[in-house]
């Protein structure tokens, strides 16, 4: 629970900003969406400098995140305290505490400011298209029964099944894009990828115009790695598997240069 983690922070003597980044709205090739938390010990320069200003102006322009990530569009602003004095202990803040975060905010001396923002970001955003390899293996292609096997995993459903108890019941859920785009940045890599589900990535190769899996190499661009960082000798599926669970390396890069500044290591 992000509350439980904000008191924590809190009662170890933390200011804490966080902010939802998705990384495809700051240029990246893959629509990852991740919190990003900040916490600055209240004795440390940097929150000395900014101990006066107005919990926005953190939010919007002085914090490490805001240097980091522009953003615009600040709505939907709230206020709340999740100190000693409202919750005294962090069971009772645990079994009580109710409140609905933005996706930014900052908090400081147990109060909390939160907010809507957006994205503030205008120059080129990389697609899936663009990190394609060329001439790919031909194990990474699907056909014959795999390939509708996958458009059925990909496509819309209503479908009647029967609980263990007997009852009918209808399962539903909606069409996800296939083939995946290759003009717009990636949905999310999952750590699931290349495996046959709902959630893998399927490509119509523009090079043979044949449908295939991404490949380890195309998973590492996704997150902005080095090619071949995986390739360690490990199996493939692991490959996937780490790439499916990392963030995008240029957001954290961002945040880095900000910290470097700001704290002069």
């Amino acid at each position: 629970d992000f509350g439980i983690i904000l008191r924590c922070l809190d009662d170890l003597g933390y200011a804490v900003e966080w902010r939802v980044v998705n990384a495809a709205e700051y240029g990246h090739p893959q629509k990852r969406r991740r919190t990003f938390i900040i916490a600055y010990r209240r004795d440390c320069k940097f929150y000395k400098q900014n101990k006066n200003y107005n919990p926005l102006l953190i939010v919007e322009s002085h914090g490490i995140l805001a240097k980091a990530f522009k953003i615009q569009n600040v709505s939907e602003i709230r206020e709340t305290n999740i100190g000693e004095n409202d919750y005294p202990s962090l069971v009772d803040f645990s079994e009580n505490f109710k409140f609905d975060f933005g996706n930014a905010g900052y908090m400081d001396n147990s109060k909390v400011t939160t907010c809507k923002v957006a994205a503030d970001y205008d120059g080129h955003v990389t697609t899936l298209g663009e990190i394609l390899e060329q001439d790919v293996d031909p194990k990474f292609y699907v056909q014959g029964a795999v390939l509708d096997k996958w458009k059925y995993l990909k496509g819309a459903k209503r479908e009647l099944r029967y609980k263990p108890n007997g009852d009918p019941y209808y399962y539903t859920e909606g069409p996800i894009p296939f083939p995946d785009k290759l003009d717009t940045p990636s949905r999310t890599m999952l750590t699931s990828e290349s495996s046959v589900n709902r959630s893998s990535h399927i490509i119509l190769d523009p090079q043979v115009n044949e449908y295939r899996l991404l490949t380890p190499e195309e998973c590492e661009k996704l997150n902005e790695f080095p090619v071949g960082w995986t390739d360690t000798g490990m199996p493939q599926k692991f490959r996937y598997f780490i790439m499916g669970n990392a963030l995008v390396v240029g957001l954290i890069e961002s945040v880095a240069r900000v910290i470097i500044q700001e704290f002069k290591f």
